[in-house]
């Protein structure tokens, strides 16, 4: 479950993590629109920037993609396209959650989040 802490509401009930070295760099890619109802959270273990960067090849529908610090409080929201070749974050993150596009009126920037 990915909980807004801030707001005290959970956002969605599903949470994937992408651990693996091949999860990280699969992504969503070729998953299907109608299977996509989790959010896919990436921990890059420490603060990063160029390393969190995200492309969406082969992901054929947009999504949106919190950015967070190590206090897991979201610095950056990003709207992505299918296909996109890159989105490289503003500043130092360690967690990157990619949501369904509808999940976005549950989120806003400074907010604190949680999962299990």
């Amino acid at each position: 479950m990915l909980f807004n802490k801030t707001q005290n509401q959970i956002i969605i009930e599903k949470v994937k993590l992408a651990q693996t070295r091949h999860q990280k760099a699969k992504g969503l890619m070729f998953e299907n629109q109608k299977n996509f109802n989790y959010a896919l959270v990436f921990d890059f273990e420490k603060e990063v920037r160029m390393q969190a960067s995200l492309h969406m090849m082969f992901v054929f529908f947009p999504i949106v993609v919190l950015f967070l610090n190590s206090e897991k409080k979201i610095v950056e929201i990003a709207h992505l396209k299918p296909f996109q070749l890159n989105y490289t974050p503003k500043n130092k993150i360690q967690y990157a959650i990619e949501l369904p596009e509808e999940k976005i009126n549950q989120v806003q920037l400074n907010d604190v989040l949680e999962w299990k």
